[in-house]
């Protein structure tokens, strides 16, 4: 499989490791109704259409476990994190009492037959398998055994629960099962859902990069080089087909073969390149977060409208009631408007969302102009504070132009207030250091983090980031 030689990074803060966003709450802890939920031996499996009887779902399972790990690791009652405990270790023990060996590998299967609604080909007879659960199992070993708690008895079994996951990343598409195959251009694939022939799947990237997260979990509890061999080949890949997952200035798509726009996964994209980026120190990954952010970005920020004394244009468009995205509704431009104020005013905005086929918009929440929209424009019109912020692991290089072009850069409250500008002109290229991103009054900015601007937001639009355009 290709490689690029992208490294792991093992010593990451532990808030930055994977799954450690994604904690189970205690009232959820013990679900008893539902779709999933525990049976009577504490392990949480698929009841479909509120049947009584109970399927494994493996990622469903993994997930659930992994986050009962991440709440014990914060848990303080003992009770609480005791029975964390539990749940982790009575999947982790399901998934091991039910696993396959086959190909000299581990495999954990899917008990109910599954036909996709919306992906053609994805149509499976149980069991069936896939590179997402096979990846996420070994995250849900290695970390259980990684626990003071466990037992040195249970520990070498988790180790070679996660070996014998580990080695179905190892085996191709010429046998069965497999979840990993390499395309004919030499990129190497886990597959979330594996066609029914070699060299065939969903390609789907979300899953792919769970199941990284599997390979850095091994690597950083034993410095395996099979591990960090194998996250290479796939970061290489998803790196190459970035331009394939992202949709410019719209949701990004959901996998290669259906190039479905991923509404409901574009926030999850977000999230796993920014691990890309602190699990590798590439400043490739953080880049892509960067892009996607702006592409389409959460739409659930909300604050004030800044209103530059002028005219202005306000919008309504066809969308959802609360004004989300709608595939029915498509956004069409209904009525617009111009109003002029005579000085400076604000208003409340409830959503900042992209407008399809259009810029980011602000939706008015209250006063005169309710329900309308208007677009960011700064200094026109931009929401106050800092959000969508991107944390850079290590920090990144902004470069200020030479030729003593001035450029404004700014300290800001959380609120939006400036408390302080600086202008700043040199001579030739001056470089700076930056640990994060963020959309700073309506316009990206990037924060100094050393030297005479430390603290200081400087917008995008007049940097360069890592020697290339710093907007897109």
């Amino acid at each position: 499989m290709n490689r690029a030689g992208y490294k792991l990074v093992a010593d990451l803060p532990e808030a930055l490791r994977p799954w450690r966003d994604r904690p189970t709450a205690w009232a959820n802890v013990s679900p008893s109704t539902g779709s999933y939920h525990l049976n009577s031996a504490g392990e949480y499996l698929y009841y479909p259409d509120g049947g009584t009887v109970g399927y494994d779902h493996p990622v469903g399972q993994i997930q659930f476990g992994l986050g009962c790990i991440a709440s014990y690791r914060t848990e303080t009652d003992p009770a609480r994190k005791a029975l964390f405990l539990a749940r982790a270790k009575a999947q982790a023990e399901r998934l091991i009492a039910k696993h396959v060996e086959a190909r000299g590998a581990w495999w954990f299967g899917y008990g109910f037959d599954f036909t996709h609604a919306v992906h053609s080909g994805i149509d499976y007879t149980a069991p069936w398998y896939s590179g997402m659960a096979q990846g996420e199992a070994i995250s849900l070993f290695v970390q259980l055994a990684a626990l003071d708690a466990v037992s040195d008895e249970d520990r070498a079994r988790y180790m070679e629960a996660a070996d014998g996951a580990l080695a179905s990343l190892q085996v191709d598409e010429s046998g069965y099962p497999w979840v990993v195959n390499t395309d004919r251009a030499g990129y190497g694939w886990i597959q979330e859902y594996p066609g029914a022939a070699p060299d065939s799947g969903d390609y789907t990237y979300n899953g792919m990069i769970y199941a990284m997260f599997g390979l850095w979990d091994y690597y950083a509890a034993t410095g395996s080089q099979t591990a960090a061999d194998l996250y290479d080949a796939f970061a290489t890949t998803i790196a190459t087909f970035f331009s394939l997952l992202r949709n410019a200035k719209w949701c990004s798509f959901y996998c290669q073969t259906h190039r479905i726009e991923a509404y409901t996964y574009h926030q999850h994209h977000i999230e796993l390149f920014r691990q890309l980026n602190w699990q590798t120190g590439s400043p490739d990954f953080a880049d892509y977060v960067d892009r996607l952010v702006d592409d389409y970005p959460a739409a659930g920020v909300s604050g004030t409208v800044q209103f530059e004394s002028g005219s202005h244009t306000l919008c309504r468009f066809d969308t959802a009631a609360s004004g989300a995205w709608s595939t029915a509704a498509g956004d069409d431009l209904i009525e617009q408007k111009t109003v002029t104020f005579s000085s400076d005013t604000a208003a409340p905005a409830s959503m900042r969302r992209r407008i399809k086929g259009r810029g980011i918009y602000y939706l008015i929440s209250a006063g005169a102009y309710t329900g309308w929209w208007v677009g960011e424009s700064w200094s026109k019109a931009y929401l106050r504070g800092i959000y969508l912020p991107t944390l850079y692991r290590p920090t990144r290089t902004v470069t200020f132009p030479g030729g003593s072009t001035p450029v404004d850069t700014y300290k800001v409250a959380a609120d939006g207030t400036v408390t302080s500008v600086k202008t700043v002109s040199f001579a030739n290229p001056s470089n700076a250091p930056t640990d994060r991103r963020a959309i700073v009054n309506g316009r990206p900015m990037f924060q100094i983090t050393a030297g005479g601007l430390t603290g200081y937001w400087v917008p995008a639009s007049a940097v360069t980031i890592d020697a290339a355009p710093a907007t897109a």
